[in-house]
């Protein structure tokens, strides 16, 4: 038995309950491991996701419902940016002044002039520090968060879980995907890192109890 022979009899014997050649149907594949050892209460994970994204060197707020207008604006004028990028469902409220929307759609050469964009997201993981967008509404297509140098988003309570498991779950795997954990940044083999490469230099997260 060669090499490629002994891998595929493993693989048979891991799936078929009499072992290689049994032509009965695959076992059942049993998931009964740990999916998250963090907290579950929304207060706990608000602060466990504000922990880990302040660890990616990202810009965090928690804040109330009543205050993420204010808190955006304030972030924005700290940025110097008057005119940011919003996609289209963003909620009304969380629209700042002078905003330019995505609609029609803007070049890639007009979004990196824009500096910076304001999006919301579909769900936050605590336990990594991880926000993933899925293009649907209030988060815009996939060049809106990648091209322009700084990325406010803003996270509802309710939209974070503990662990990935617990957001394959509520995510639709046909969406364009995106997960962001904290600015862009990647390091050369001097580890000399580097920021904003592939995507926003800044990060800044406004998390909604």
């Amino acid at each position: 038995m060669n090499d490629r022979e002994l891998i595929l009899a493993r693989i048979r014997a891991a799936v078929t309950p009499g072992g290689p050649g049994d032509p009965g149907e695959p076992g059942e594949i049993v998931r009964d491991y740990l999916t998250s050892a963090g907290p579950h209460d929304e207060a706990g994970l608000t602060e466990l996701l504000a922990e880990r994204v302040a660890d990616y060197r990202a810009v965090v707020h928690v804040t109330g419902e009543d205050e993420v207008a204010a808190t955006i604006a304030s972030a924005l004028a700290v940025q110097g940016l008057t005119r940011p990028v919003v996609p289209g469902g963003l909620p009304a409220q969380w629209v700042p002044e002078g905003a330019v929307q995505d609609d029609p759609e803007l070049s890639a050469e007009e979004l990196e002039a824009a500096g910076g964009v304001v999006t919301g997201c579909a769900v936050a993981i605590a336990e990594t520090g991880t926000i993933v967008l899925d293009a649907g509404p209030g988060q815009g297509r996939r060049a809106l968060t990648l091209l322009p140098d700084y990325h406010l988003c803003v996270v509802r309570a309710g939209q974070i879980v503990a662990g990935v498991p617990q957001a394959l779950a509520v995510l639709d795997p046909s969406r364009p995907l995106t997960w962001i954990s904290g600015p862009s940044a990647t390091s050369d083999i001097e580890l000399n890192r580097v920021e904003g490469v592939h995507g926003p230099r800044t990060l800044e997260v406004v998390i909604v109890r």
